[in-house]
This record gives C-alpha cells, sequence and structure tokens, in this order.
C-alpha cells in the first residue's frame, strides 16, 4: 500500500473523522464534525488516485469500475477500522469517497437512545423496525447498535443483507450470518426469500430499495420474525406514505393492511453539529405502533401520526421537535439547528420562550429554514 494513502487512512481514525475524500486537482479532504477539512496541502495527481484505488480494491471491482463507472465495498484497514469505499469516474479521472467504520460497538446511552424503549422493541418476537433518515446520518450505527445488543442478549439466528457489509459482527450468544449483495447473493428480495429456508430469528436489510424488496420484508415480519431495514425518509408519516406509494394503488389497500399489522416501531434520526464539544450529536423521532398507530395507518389517517407521537411518551415515542428542543436545553446543539430542523418551528420557539429557555429578542427572530424538510409530518 503506498505510504501516503495509509497516512490518510490513519489520521482520518485518529481525528475520528466520518469520511475521507479523494479527487484529482485537490487535496485530500475529511470530514469531521460535519464540516470539510484538509488533511494536507498537497493536491491529488490523476496517478495518485489510480495507485490509492489499486491498493485497496480487488480485481472483481475494478472490471466494474470500468464497466460501470463505479463500484462499492467494505475494507479493513489493519486491526483498527473498516471503511465502505465508493469508488466513481468523474471528469475521467477515478475518485474515491471512503466512510469510516469504527471496530468498536456504540451503546444505546452512547447514540442517544433510550434502553428501555430498545429493549422492549428488540425482544418482541416478530414484525418491522424502520431506520430512517438522509445520507450520513448515523442509521448504520443504530442498526449495528441494535443487532449488538440482540447479539450479546438473546440466542437467534441473525442473518444481514448488506451493500457492503460495513460492521463486522462475531459470534456471542447468536449466530449471525453476514450476506454480501453481488458477493453471496444476486438481491436484497432473492436474500429474504432463500434466507426464510434458513432458520432465521431476525434478519437486517441495508435498504428497502424497491417494491420486490418493501414486499420481502414486511412478509418476512408476517410471517413470525423481527426485520430491520432502512429507508431515505424524513419522519414516521412520510416514511409510511413513502412505502405505500411505493405499490401500484390497486395494491395499497392490501400493503395498508399488512404494514399495520407488521410495523414495530419507526425510528428517524439527523446529525447535527455538537456546540458544547466538537463532534456530533444525533436527533430522534421515534414512533412505536400502538393500537392507535395502527388504526391510523390502515385508514390513511398518517397525517394524524405525529399528534399520537406527542402523546405516547409513555410508550418511549418523542417527536423530532421535542428532541431538539431537549438537546438545546441541555446546552448541546444550536437554537438555529432547533429553527431549521424542527417540523413546527414557530411552535417550538413559543414553548422555549414561556419556558424562559430564550429570551424575548431570540424569539422575535425570523425562522430560517435550510437543509431537510421537517421530520415530523
Amino acid at each position: 500500500m503506498p505510504k501516503r494513502i495509509e497516512e490518510l487512512l490513519e489520521i482520518v481514525v485518529k481525528e475520528n473523522a466520518s469520511d475521507l475524500h479523494l479527487n484529482v486537482g485537490l487535496p485530500p479532504m475529511m470530514r469531521l464534525h460535519g464540516g470539510l477539512v484538509k488533511v494536507d496541502n498537497e493536491p491529488l495527481t490523476a496517478e495518485d488516485t489510480v495507485n490509492y484505488m489499486k491498493a485497496i480494491t480487488s480485481r472483481e471491482h475494478q472490471e466494474e469500475l470500468q464497466k460501470v463507472g463505479g463500484t462499492d465495498f467494505g475494507f479493513a484497514f489493519k486491526d483498527i477500522a473498516r471503511f465502505r469505499v465508493s469508488v466513481f469516474k468523474e471528469r475521467g479521472h477515478v475518485a474515491m469517497a471512503l466512510r469510516l467504520i469504527p471496530y468498536k460497538f456504540l451503546t444505546f446511552q452512547e447514540i442517544g437512545l433510550d434502553e428501555n424503549t430498545m429493549r422492549y422493541l428488540l425482544t418482541r418476537p416478530r414484525g418491522l423496525i424502520l431506520v430512517t433518515g438522509p445520507t450520513g446520518s448515523g442509521k448504520t450505527t443504530t442498526l449495528a447498535t441494535m443487532i449488538d445488543w440482540i447479539n450479546t442478549h438473546l440466542e437467534k439466528h441473525i442473518i444481514t443483507i448488506e451493500d457492503p457489509i460495513e460492521y463486522y459482527h462475531t459470534h456471542k450468544r447468536s449466530i449471525i450470518t453476514q450476506r454480501e449483495l453481488g458477493v453471496d447473493v444476486p438481491t436484497f428480495a432473492e436474500a429474504l426469500r432463500r434466507g426464510l429456508r434458513q432458520d432465521p430469528d431476525v434478519f437486517l436489510v441495508g435498504e428497502m430499495r424497491d417494491l420486490e424488496t418493501i414486499e420481502a420484508a414486511i412478509t418476512a415480519a408476517e410471517t413470525g420474525h423481527v426485520v430491520f431495514a432502512t429507508l431515505h425518509t424524513t419522519g414516521a408519516a412520510r416514511t409510511v406514505d413513502r412505502i405505500v406509494n411505493v405499490f401500484p394503488v390497486n395494491q395499497q389497500e392490501q400493503i395498508r393492511v399488512m404494514l399495520s399489522v407488521s410495523i414495530l416501531a419507526i425510528i428517524s434520526q439527523i446529525l447535527l453539529k455538537r456546540v458544547d464539544k466538537p463532534g456530533r450529536v444525533a436527533a430522534f423521532e421515534i414512533m412505536i405502533a400502538t393500537p392507535s398507530i395502527q388504526n391510523l395507518i390502515r385508514e390513511r389517517k398518517t397525517y394524524r401520526i405525529v399528534s399520537e407521537i406527542q402523546t405516547g411518551a409513555k410508550w418511549g415515542m418523542i417527536t423530532m421537535d421535542s428532541c431538539l428542543a431537549n438537546l438545546f436545553k441541555m446546552g448541546k446543539i444550536s437554537f438555529e439547528d432547533v429553527m431549521t430542523y424542527s417540523y413546527d418551528p414557530e411552535s417550538v420557539k413559543a414553548q422555549l420562550a414561556a419556558e424562559g429557555v430564550i429570551d424575548e429578542e431570540l424569539a422575535k427572530t425570523a425562522i430560517k429554514r435550510e437543509g431537510i424538510e421537517g421530520m415530523g409530518g
């Protein structure tokens, strides 16, 4: 391996950066606490990126790069970390984006989830648990923490279907079978269908990308398995609508019924820059599928889900707005981020003002709406 790429990867691990970007004509850049910073000042040449790519990319993935202009895979760096690598072509040159995947699993406390709520969900005998959010919001880390908790505390057969495999799990109390798309199985849906014949208790589906995969995941959850999956959606209501709308109109009523029966929880998350110390912190919306919420899904009243979440604290539910307000009151995030990412910023601002958390001047400031859409609707 070229010395420079080795040094770059060591710096990323040491600084706990989330990503490393290698592009011709630019110095190596890493994403640190949400922002991009130079690792050094020397621009990369076309020869550099080709050499770095060849040092960490198998022949099969190099062939895929040549055929389709891109390839993704997992890469183990010494004994200290793994990287999810995306190699692609841009302006005729090879470029790479490497996402750091630490070997150490985080605890629920470390990622900001209530352990009692998670224990309740993870000990259910069957059902669908969705972790949603934009790219780079920590969904993979949250799922890895959940799978590690089951592996540590329960005797289950867990089958993961990933593209590519990111976190490697060792067998603890559970048996873990990790299958990689394009290496072990052709598609997520096919892997789910085959997996049903392998005495599984738990499935992890890296991403529900299409109708076939969504249908297979719901069927697996209905037939006595716990299924974890991700979607690039924001908020529980939008997630339900997105799933239903993937299907033809003549199937949507049936899917609503199937989903209402199989869904256990929807956890939506975003990552925000901390203001109390370097790093980022996750904000969550947590929906637990109570009978009331199941009825709302069946009756096409998903717009009322956020109201049910607001009154569902005893079940461990929380709205994104409440979570953001709590993080602000704890001094972890900025007021600007609360306003940017809340579903109803005026209501949140009024609540914080009534509690005396913000003064009148701040309460009168105009709300700046950027980034993703509100999480609650």
